[in-house]
C-alpha cells in the first residue's frame, strides 16, 4: 500500500509539470507583445511551439525508453522541462522564450506517453489511475494560468520571474524522482525493438480520436475567451468564463475513469463527453447565455482527455506496448492539435465572425463521435502485430 501511495504521489508531481511552461507564457501573451513590440503569431508560437513538439517528438520516447529504462527517460524530460523553464528566468529575450518553449515541448513529449507505460507498470489493474495523470495535469495548467499574472504584478512588472518561478514545480518532482531512478529496471524488454503500431487500425482509430480531442481543447483553450468577448461580455467575465471551463475539467476527470471502470462501457462514456461538447457548441450558437455552454464543453474535454489515455493502456497487454500505442496517439494528436486554433482563428478572419469557427468545431465533434464509434472496445490482440 505504501508503494502504490508512493507511486501514485511521483505520477502526481511528474504530470503537475507538464503544462505550466505553456498555460504560463499563454497568461502573458499580452505583456510579451508590449514588452518586445512582436506580432499576435510571433507570441502565439510560444504555445503553438510546445504542442506541436509533444506530436512530433513523441515517437523518440519509445527509444529512450527503450535504452535507459522508464523511470530515468522521466526523469530526464521532467529535467528538461525544469531547466527549460528555469532558462527563462537568465535572459529575457524572445529567442531565449521561443528556445526555452521549443525545449519544454521536448521534454513534455518524452513525459506524456511513458506516464501511460508508467500506470500500466505499477498499477496493471488499474487503468483508472488516469484520472491522477489527467487531473494533475489541469491543475498544474490551472496553477500557472491563474497565478503567474499575480506573480508578475507582485514582483514589479518581472515578467522573467514570473514565467521561470514555475521551475519550483519540476524541482520538487525530480528529487522525488531520484528515488524512482535509484531502482532496478525489471523491464525485460531492453533486446526487442519497438515500433510504432503504424498498420494497426484501432491504433490509427485511437490517433485519430486523440486528434479531434486536441484540437477541440486547444481551440476551445484558444477561442472561449475571444468568443465571450464578440458577444459583447466584460473582459473580466470573459476570462472568468476560460478559467471555469479549466476548472470545471478537475471533478469530471476524477469522476469519469471510475464510472468507466465501474460500468465497463468506456465507448458509451467516450460518445455521452462528446455529446456533452455537442451541446455546448450547440448553446453557443443560440441566444442562451454562454455559462450553460461552457460548463457543457469543460465536462465533456475534461472527460474526454483521461479517456483518450486510458484507450492504449486498456487496448495493450504489455507496458511498452502501452508506451508505443500513446506515443503514436499522442504524436499524431497533439500534431492534430496545435493546428486546431489556427483553423478556427482562419476561419473566423474568412468570416468576420465566431458563428463559422463554432460551425466547423461542430464538425469536428462530430467526425471524433463517428471514429469513437467505428472503435471496436476490446484487447487488441486478435487485431495483429504492433510491429507492422
Amino acid at each position: 500500500m505504501v508503494k502504490k501511495s508512493f507511486y501514485a504521489l511521483a505520477l502526481f508531481l511528474a504530470a503537475l509539470n507538464l503544462r505550466p511552461i505553456i498555460t504560463s507564457a499563454a497568461s502573458m501573451i499580452g505583456v510579451i507583445q508590449s514588452e518586445f513590440g512582436i506580432s499576435a503569431l510571433t507570441a502565439s508560437l510560444l504555445t503553438t511551439l510546445p504542442v506541436l513538439c509533444m506530436g512530433l517528438f513523441a515517437p523518440v520516447a519509445t527509444t529512450l525508453n527503450q535504452r535507459l529504462g522508464l523511470e530515468r527517460t522521466l526523469f530526464i524530460s521532467l529535467l528538461l522541462i525544469t531547466l527549460a523553464t528555469a532558462l527563462r528566468a537568465v535572459d529575457g529575450t524572445v529567442t531565449i522564450l521561443l528556445a526555452t518553449a521549443l525545449a519544454g515541448g521536448i521534454g513534455i513529449s518524452f513525459a506524456g506517453p511513458l506516464l501511460s507505460s508508467f500506470i500500466k507498470k505499477y498499477f496493471p489493474g488499474s487503468p483508472g489511475m488516469v484520472s491522477i495523470y489527467s487531473v494533475s495535469m489541469t491543475v498544474g495548467a490551472a496553477l500557472a494560468s491563474g497565478l503567474t499574472v499575480p506573480i508578475y504584478n507582485q514582483s514589479k512588472h518581472n515578467f522573467s520571474l514570473a514565467l521561470s518561478s514555475w521551475a519550483v514545480l519540476g524541482v520538487v518532482a525530480l528529487i522525488f524522482w531520484i528515488a524512482l531512478i535509484r531502482k532496478r529496471e525489471t523491464s525485460g524488454s531492453r533486446n526487442q525493438r519497438l515500433r510504432l503500431p503504424l498498420g494497426n487500425k484501432k491504433a490509427i482509430q485511437i490517433t485519430l480520436f486523440f486528434g479531434f480531442m486536441s484540437s477541440m481543447f486547444y481551440s476551445l483553450t484558444a477561442w472561449i475567451s475571444p468568443i465571450a468577448l464578440s458577444f459583447g461580455y466584460s473582459s473580466q467575465y470573459s476570462a472568468m468564463l476560460l478559467t471555469l471551463f479549466t476548472l470545471i475539467q478537475v471533478p469530471v476527470a476524477l469522476l469519469i475513469p471510475n464510472l468507466v471502470n465501474r460500468s465497463g462501457k468506456l465507448k458509451m462514456w467516450l460518445v455521452l463527453c462528446s455529446v456533452s461538447e455537442l451541446i455546448g457548441l450547440g448553446l453557443l450558437l443560440s441566444p442562451a447565455p454562454m455559462l450553460p455552454a461552457v460548463l457543457f464543453l469543460g465536462i465533456g474535454a475534461g472527460g474526454l482527455f483521461p479517456l483518450a489515455l486510458m484507450l492504449p493502456i486498456v487496448e495493450t497487454d504489455t507496458v511498452e506496448e502501452a508506451g508505443t500505442w500513446a506515443a503514436m496517439s499522442q504524436m499524431g494528436g497533439y500534431t492534430m492539435g496545435a493546428f486546431g486554433p489556427l483553423v478556427i482563428g482562419w476561419i473566423f478572419d474568412l468570416s468576420g465572425h465566431f458563428n463559422a469557427s463554432i460551425i466547423a468545431m461542430l464538425v469536428i465533434v462530430v467526425l471524433m463521435i463517428s471514429v469513437q464509434l467505428s472503435i471496436s472496445m476490446g484487447r487488441k490482440a486478435a487485431e495483429g502485430s504492433q510491429e507492422t
